[in-house]
């Protein structure tokens, strides 16, 4: 009986301690609100963000058009428009298809249907073929692809099997290139390591520097000096930035030398990381910078604002949770475009010029954007850190 009552008092001194103190109450609770809602947005945009938009009209070059085909066109109702090809300028076409100006390019044999009106499948002579260019890298390209290739199956089962679709094996119809798939692969993958890596390198050392030594009772020595307190937020921030800069740069170099053989991807073609320049890596390290100094100053004042180095970990839980959902939208939502406005906000900026980066399609305005609100961000945070170490409530609570 003794036993049960100490464990009974045990436990409610724990308890009356842990509901009684709100932030640990809101700790707990906040990662499941925060997973909630971020899940039930995503749950709503998924389809939409990976899908071509519903109102989309794919691009379609057809070179010999057969008529046949063309009113099987004009009766499905397709959401497909088609013109003809340039005479003599194939390349010029499948050009347009790589760079995504035109989704399809479709060569009919000439005089198609009465090709396939003579031929015989038991004769064991080839088929009339039908070749379909396509760039599997872009979503648009893929889908007017699928919808063509569906519509043509169609017509053929009903005509017993009289042409082909891409038969010949000499031939490359997918006009991607491994810059293109790099790219594609690159622009997904990318964010995620790099802020989760540098989120977590981050994450290692400013609770420490700042909570610790204020569980420790050293920050209390130093708030007695004539040292000012922007002066002492500022430089907490500035070392640990670079503390944890050198921490992401040798993550990051460990995934970057790594890449080209990823899923054997260096021998198969797949990767090629010699598509990237001195001024892309440059930019990528330009963003890599300010977002280290936002993760270093976000951590820094919720861990000024703990009591312990492990109260500091818990609060900073929900903030990694938010940073490894917006990290995941280059995986999630591949074909999803931030406007000028999203390279204002914090973390998700970064995510966007990491993706654009490793797909070369990023500008120099999203980069300045990215930049100067990071940078405008850790201002603030340098300021609202210099305001907690002023306030004796939150530096000397118990």
């Amino acid at each position: 009986m003794r036993m049960r009552s100490n464990v009974l008092t045990v436990m409610k001194k724990e308890l009356r301690r842990f509901f009684g103190d709100r932030r640990m109450v809101l700790t707990m609770l906040l990662p499941g609100l925060l997973i909630f809602v971020l899940y039930s947005v995503m749950g709503d945009t998924l389809v939409k963000g990976m899908m071509t938009p519903e109102d989309y009209v794919y691009t379609v070059t057809a070179e010999h058009m057969p008529a046949s085909v063309q009113a099987m066109l004009d009766g499905a109702d397709l959401p497909l428009t088609v013109s003809a090809a340039p005479g003599g300028d194939a390349d010029a076409v499948r050009e347009a298809v790589r760079e995504g100006t035109v989704d399809l390019y479709v060569v009919f044999p000439p005089d198609f249907d009465s090709a396939v009106a003579v031929y015989d499948p038991q004769s064991g002579t080839p088929a009339p073929e039908v070749r379909i260019y396509y760039n599997s890298s872009s979503s648009q390209s893929s889908g007017a692809y699928s919808v063509m290739t569906s519509l043509l199956d169609s017509y053929e089962s009903a005509l017993a099997n009289r042409f082909d679709i891409n038969r010949s094996t000499d031939t490359a119809f997918d006009l991607a290139t491994p810059e293109d798939t790099t790219g594609m692969f690159l622009s997904m993958l990318m964010p995620m390591l790099l802020l989760m890596l540098l989120f977590s390198g981050c994450m290692a050392v400013a609770p420490e520097s700042i909570a610790g030594e204020k569980e420790r009772g050293t920050l209390a020595t130093l708030l007695v000096t004539p040292l000012r307190r922007s002066e002492l937020a500022f430089g907490k921030i500035a070392a640990l930035s670079l503390v944890a800069m050198v921490s992401g740069t040798w993550s990051f170099l460990g995934v970057m030398l790594s890449l080209p053989k990823l899923m054997g991807g260096e021998e198969a073609g797949l990767v090629d990381t010699g598509m990237y320049g001195v001024a892309d890596y440059a930019c990528l390290l330009a963003v890599i910078l300010s977002t280290i100094l936002v993760f270093v100053s976000l951590i820094s004042v919720l861990s000024a604002l703990a009591r312990s180095v492990k109260e500091a970990s818990g609060m900073v839980t929900p903030l990694m949770i938010l940073v490894m959902l917006v990290s995941f939208g280059g995986m999630l939502f591949p074909n999803a475009q931030a406007g000028t406005l999203g390279y204002l906000i914090p973390v998700y900026n970064s995510a966007q010029c990491i993706s654009g980066i490793f797909s070369l399609s990023y500008q120099p305005v999203e980069i300045l954007l990215t930049l100067l609100s990071n940078a405008a961000l850790t201002a603030l945070l340098v300021l609202l850190l210099a305001r907690l170490f002023n306030s004796e409530k939150v530096m000397f609570k118990r």
